[in-house]
C-alpha cells in the first residue's frame, strides 16, 4: 500500500473493541514515534504508555478516549526542545505532534484504530501522572481495534478543501 493510500485509510475511531493491543504492535508504534524527525534532532518527546484500567480511568478524568484499551500520552520536555532564535518560539509542540502522527499512521498500518486527542486539561494529566514541570502533555493517542465501520478512503474528496483553497501559490 502506498503512503497516500494509508493516509486516506486512517480515520478517527470513537468506538473500540476491548481486545488488548499486542506488545509487538505497541513496540512498532513506539518505534515509529522514535524515528520521527524533530527540530535540530533534540527529540523532546516523552511518552507515557497507558494500558491498565486504573490509569486509563485517570485519563478519563479529563479526556474521552471512547473506551480504547490503550492510550499514549505524548508529552514534550521543555528542557529538550529547540527554540527558534528569530522569535523565541519553542518547537516542542510541533515535534511531539510529528511523533503523534507517525505513531497514528503506524497504528493504521498495523490494523489498529486511533484517535488523536487534544481536548483535555494538561494540568489534570500532570497531576494524575505526577509529571514534573518541564514535561508538558501535548496530545493523547487512543489506540485499539476499531468496533465501528471504517470511514471511506474517498471521503476526503468531499470533506477536505480542494488544493486550490489551501495552496497559496506554486512558485
Amino acid at each position: 500500500m502506498s503512503f497516500l493510500e494509508l493516509a486516506r485509510r486512517r480515520f478517527s475511531v470513537r468506538k473500540y473493541k476491548q481486545d488488548m493491543v499486542e506488545d509487538e504492535k505497541m513496540r512498532l508504534i513506539l518505534e515509529a514515534g522514535r524515528v520521527a524527525p524533530s527540530a535540530k534532532n533534540m527529540q523532546p518527546q516523552r511518552l507515557i504508555v497507558v494500558q491498565k484500567k486504573e490509569y486509563l480511568e485517570r485519563i478519563g478524568k479529563t479526556a474521552n478516549i471512547h473506551g480504547a484499551p490503550a492510550a499514549i500520552i505524548i508529552c514534550g520536555s521543555t528542557n529538550n526542545a529547540w527554540v527558534r532564535p528569530y522569535d523565541s518560539r519553542s518547537l516542542v509542540d510541533v515535534d511531539v505532534s510529528i511523533v503523534t502522527d507517525h505513531m497514528m499512521l503506524m497504528a493504521t498500518d498495523l490494523g489498529l484504530g486511533s484517535l488523536w486527542i487534544c481536548n483535555f486539561d494538561p494540568e489534570i494529566i500532570r497531576k494524575e501522572f505526577d509529571l514534573p514541570e518541564n514535561i508538558r502533555p501535548v496530545n493523547i493517542l487512543a489506540l485499539g481495534y476499531s468496533d465501528c465501520p471504517p470511514a471511506s478512503p474517498d471521503r476526503h474528496n468531499e470533506k477536505r478543501k480542494p488544493l486550490e483553497e489551501t495552496v497559496l501559490r506554486l512558485c
